[in-house]
């Protein structure tokens, strides 16, 4: 659902289509439950009734006891690589039959680390199992599942998920390329890898892509067969995806960060292509157009870096490029048609952050809606989802508004309450729309419990 607004902030002649929002009429409860995380990229609820957190800058994953704050380091992971805002110990899945004692105990991250052990950085992501010790409580035996994924210093993903089908699916970003201090860089969104490629083991093409993995790191047989080549990649043509969860039937539902515009929501497909760079959420020739900075006629490096973009760098509107397996977003979120109108300055993004899909009865009305998550705006979008998953049907409403960057979610098994961290610094959108670094919770887990239903 898309809402048509032709004239905001008394700027005639210009059209915004955001997220239809209202504010969520429910009631919910909020209390802190542990604070002065360095950094909490991840929360899961497990089994064992505690919060699994990653720590991006900390280089820990936590247990954490929702009802004391009560938290234990299980592991410090510290060949971890950290540097820049994206970088670190990243994303968590638990084994889908993890039970303590019963063999599977295996907890699956995701993380940065320097490839080269000279004084060269060389930044790659990489994906491994620990076993997890009941007696002592940690995470013991690391073992790698997949290394020398690609990475940079912007866009990096490591968001993970394991789906019914028992297979674990790894999103990762475009590294920040043709874009801002990378903008010199190619765009390997749309890049697909050949058989030889794939024989080498060098996954360079991956960037821009979900993975989907065998739960050993091997390839699955009914992966897609890519231009004649299959590989770990289940779908491309990604910017930053950093929400990842499955819904009913197995829907896999992701999110991820617009160029200035276009954040998207969408339902991942096997073997579709999501159109970046060459498309910015729907294929609709509004703000967006693709200017391929590395194709420069003239050196790239030399050129100004703000701005719009000079003669030598060839650029394209959406409509331009097509694929026969393009796939539109599930939901945009601000797409507008020329990014200077839009009044109070700044970029129409909600910047997202984890996602996740709510398919308990205990909040009416609530069953099969996606959670999104935003950054820069302080709020938790709900989208109801049709019935068969595929389309969102009705109003978007905003929960959970606060002055906090909200990073992940989790959600208690009740039903009732729901788990999220948040980011230590960065800004955020305050009542009147102004950015504020002045948070409420940083580095926080919160908990906010339903209480009433309007």
């Amino acid at each position: 659902m898309r809402l048509i607004v032709g004239l905001l902030a008394g700027i005639a002649g210009l059209t915004i289509t955001v997220a239809s929002q209202t504010t969520a009429p429910e009631r919910f409860a909020m209390r802190v439950v542990a604070t002065g995380l360095a950094g909490p990229w991840e929360v899961t609820w497990g089994p064992d009734k505690q919060l699994w957190v990653t720590e991006r800058v900390g280089k820990h994953v936590l247990r954490i006891d929702p009802a004391s704050g009560t938290s234990k380091v299980v592991v410090t992971i510290p060949d971890v690589h950290q540097s820049v805002s994206q970088d670190g110990l990243l994303g968590l899945a638990l084994h889908p039959d993890f039970s303590f004692n019963m063999g599977t105990d295996f907890v699956y991250v995701a993380y940065t680390y320097d490839a080269d052990s000279g004084a060269a950085l060389a930044r790659r992501l990489g994906i491994r199992r620990y076993r997890f010790d009941t007696p002592s409580a940690t995470l013991v035996e690391p073992t790698e599942i997949l290394r020398d994924l690609p990475s940079h210093d912007d866009h990096v993903g490591g968001r993970l998920a394991i789906g019914p089908d028992r297979r674990l699916y790894v999103t990762i970003g475009d590294g920040g390329a043709n874009f801002g201090q990378n903008r010199c860089m190619a765009n390997r969104a749309q890049d697909l890898p050949t058989a030889a490629d794939v024989k080498a083991a060098n996954w360079g093409a991956y960037f821009g892509k979900v993975l989907r993995l065998e739960l050993n790191g091997a390839i699955p047989a009914n992966n897609p067969l890519l231009e004649g080549v299959r590989s770990h990649i289940f779908s491309y043509g990604h910017r930053n995806p950093l929400g990842l969860a499955f819904g009913p039937g197995g829907a896999l539902y992701e999110s991820e960060h617009g160029p200035s515009s276009d954040d998207e929501v969408n339902l991942i497909q096997l073997g579709r292509n999501y159109g970046w760079p060459r498309v910015a959420g729907y294929r609709d020739d509004k703000a967006y157009v693709y200017s391929n900075w590395s194709a420069s006629t003239e050196p790239c490096a030399g050129l100004p870096g703000r701005g719009a973009p000079p003669p030598s760098v060839p650029s394209q509107v959406e409509t331009s490029w097509n694929h026969p397996q393009f796939t539109p977003p599930l939901q945009t979120f601000f797409t507008v048609d020329a990014l200077e109108k839009f009044p109070g300055g700044g970029n129409p993004t909600m910047a997202p952050g984890g996602l996740d899909v709510y398919t308990h009865d205990a909040v009416p009305r609530w069953k099969n809606s996606v959670l999104a998550l935003s950054l820069i705006r302080g709020v938790v979008y709900r989208l109801p989802l049709a019935p068969d998953g595929r389309t969102v049907n009705g109003p978007i409403t905003e929960l959970f508004r606060s002055l906090n960057r909200y990073r992940d979610i989790a959600l208690g098994p009740d039903g009732r309450t729901f788990y999220l961290i948040t980011d230590p610094g960065g800004s955020v959108r305050d009542a009147s729309g102004a950015n504020t670094q002045v948070l409420a919770n940083p580095g926080s887990l919160l908990e906010f419990r339903f209480t009433a239903a309007p």
